[in-house]
């Protein structure tokens, strides 16, 4: 009787999942339905796990584990929030709160840095792009929801946490004590060299960048002694930001053209932004500077004035993620951090895991003294761009 019972509870169970998914989507093709045996699958190993796992288990803790998993299977970037995941995004969004200032993603079961903030606890202690964190104190991250990993690193400002990373071409972890800060992030950096050689450092894509690029470079043109005949468009560590700003800046340097597009499976996901007709530099040299730690809205950037040859692109290959995320508020306030489309150049150049490749590579010397100013003395890159910025104003000479 027992058994009897159980079939007709797991039988109601299929029977309402999949009238769910009918009633919610009948729009889903027939053939892309989950099929009934599936459901029935999933019921099973939940009944199992209910009635035989060592420890008694939540319903809710099992589903959302089940939901979990099925998202975090697709790629690095599409996650599930629970209302505690969703609040702390919110709280990153805003600009301001305490903790180290990397920007992250997921890889080998392990924490990977995209990059660091400019002037954040995290680039002046010295994590790199591309470093991978193990441990946050003694808690390994093997395997650690991203957003748990997150909540490890987020604190009061002014405590101090201990990260592990694993970098190539070193053999042992390094270990960092790091003091954790309230993050904000910064503006545009700007600087002249050699006096006509305008230099301007974003560290982000923020709804106000393209703006304040702008402002930069008339700001610039102004207080400069002489004419300025290059431009110098730094984008290292920029782990990207928002679209809009990323059109908008690639706009400031180009006449025409297409600059990015996007594709995915909804109507929605399908867009196409073009130039229009402004380039305020006057079609002077450009160069745009980009490593490991340029990605998303940097690699637009990048690769939309390289496709249409408006700039030289210099540093080493950018990090490679051309995918859009949306994130959608579900009913409880939980929500679904999804990839929705991928973006191209104006070409057609799929980047995603390629990224960008320099016409001009450049490898960052470690510690080597260049006869820059400071904070640009160990900057090895920067000082071989401006002397390629000099060479390519000779040129229009």
């Amino acid at each position: 009787m027992r058994n009897y019972i159980k079939k007709i509870k797991l039988s109601l169970i299929i029977l309402a999942l999949m009238s769910h998914l009918f009633i919610l989507h009948p729009n889903i093709d027939a053939a892309e339905r989950v099929p009934a045996e599936n459901i029935e699958q999933f019921v099973d190993v939940f009944n199992r796990i209910k009635e035989q796992y060592v420890d008694d288990v939540d319903d809710e803790v099992l589903f959302r584990s089940a939901i979990k998993g099925m998202v975090s299977g697709l790629d690095p970037h599409s996650s599930f929030l629970s209302t505690d995941d969703f609040d702390e995004l919110k709280i990153g969004t805003t600009g301001k709160f305490g903790g180290l200032g990397i920007e992250i993603t997921t890889e080998d079961g392990f924490v990977k840095v995209i990059s660091p903030i400019d002037d954040t606890p995290a680039q002046r202690a010295g994590i790199e792009a591309g470093d991978l964190i193990i441990k946050v104190g003694d808690e390994s991250l093997k395997d650690m929801d991203i957003g748990d990993a997150v909540k490890l690193m987020r604190g009061e400002p002014g405590t101090e946490v201990e990260i592990t990373v694993l970098r190539k071409q070193v053999n042992e972890p390094i270990v960092f004590d790091i003091t954790r800060e309230i993050i904000i992030s910064k503006g545009i950096k700007t600087k002249i060299f050699n006096d006509d050689i305008a230099y301007l450092r974003l560290s982000s894509f923020q709804s106000n960048s393209t703006n304040d690029l702008k402002s930069a470079i008339y700001k610039l043109r102004k207080n400069s002694s002489k004419e300025i005949k290059a431009i110098i468009l730094d984008l290292r560590n920029n782990p990207g930001g928002v679209l809009g700003s990323a059109v908008g800046i690639t706009d400031l340097f180009l006449k025409e053209g297409k600059i990015v597009y996007t594709k995915g499976r909804t109507i929605n996901s399908k867009l196409e932004y073009s130039a229009t007709a402004q380039d305020i530099s006057n079609g002077l040299p450009l160069i745009v500077m980009i490593n490991e730690g340029s990605a998303s809205a940097s690699e637009i950037v990048a690769g939309a004035l390289q496709d249409h040859k408006r700039a030289k692109i210099v540093g080493t290959q950018s990090y490679g993620k051309a995918s859009v995320q949306t994130i959608q508020e579900l009913s409880d306030g939980s929500a679904l951090k999804l990839t929705t489309a991928r973006y191209y150049t104006p070409f057609g150049r799929d980047i995603h895991t390629e990224g960008i490749k320099p016409d001009i590579e450049i490898e960052r010397k470690r510690d080597e003294v260049v006869s820059l100013p400071e904070p640009y003395e160990t900057d090895n890159q920067l000082f071989e761009t401006i002397k390629i910025a000099s060479d390519m104003m000779a040129a229009e000479l």
